[in-house]
């Protein structure tokens, strides 16, 4: 738990930083401002990874960061099932709340801006690919395998990091949203007992944004 706490501080005190210089630095390019969102998290699952080489018992054993094909599959069933879930939940939960309220941070971060292609698809990648790896890495890795080593069974684990996972992303007018989303993507950690499967569900409840977020960056659809 020392760990997860360490990799919390880590997370916010670079995304806190790094919101510092774009302020004083002015407004940037999407690629810039894409990369920079990035880094806090690729910084907290590279610290997590660290961790658990150097004090635990490697990313297999702590994180449940192994692959098979398997789990991919598994994933994947979750992924794509959970969008029968998550998708009324968004639209539900934007009627309720009106459409400003239910739009994320990231989407707030890019609104009325426009990129090329090269742009629009470094953004896409790090949406859809780049950051589920990482955010599955601290959240249903390291402090899933924190819990557990704390006695705590999978499905306390599961409840656990599905609320700190919504909490997390400060997001607090969408945190009900969020806590929704994310349980497909803790089944399918439940289930396999690895963190292939939460990662490939992750990717896939991020692809539909992700695709809307190039499209709105390409100037195809209004932001």
């Amino acid at each position: 738990m020392g760990a997860y706490a360490l990799v919390e501080v880590v997370f916010l005190a670079s995304s806190l930083l790094l919101g510092l210089l774009v302020l004083r630095d002015g407004p940037l390019g999407v690629t810039a401002l894409a990369i920079g969102l990035a880094v806090p998290t690729v910084l907290a699952a590279g610290l997590a990874i660290l961790i658990t080489v150097r004090r635990g018992n490697g990313p297999r054993i702590d994180l449940g960061l192994r692959f098979s094909w398997r789990d991919v599959g598994i994933g994947l069933a979750f992924g794509f099932g959970g969008l029968v879930l998550t998708i009324p939940a968004s639209v539900i939960y934007a009627s309720l709340l009106g459409p400003d309220r239910a739009t994320s941070s990231v989407g707030e971060v890019f609104a009325g801006l426009s990129s090329g292609v090269a742009g629009a698809l470094v953004v896409f990648v790090i949406v859809v690919f780049l950051a589920p790896v990482c955010e599955e890495i601290v959240y249903r890795g390291l402090l899933w395998g924190a819990l557990e080593r704390h006695g705590a069974g999978r499905w306390v684990a599961f409840g656990l990091t599905t609320l700190l996972f919504a909490l997390a992303h400060f997001e607090f007018s969408r945190t009900p949203l969020l806590a929704v989303i994310a349980i497909p993507i803790g089944l399918a950690r439940v289930v396999t007992g690895g963190l292939t499967a939460s990662i490939v569900a992750h990717q896939i409840n991020n692809l539909l944004p992700g695709i809307a977020l190039l499209l709105m960056l390409l100037g195809v659809v209004p932001s």
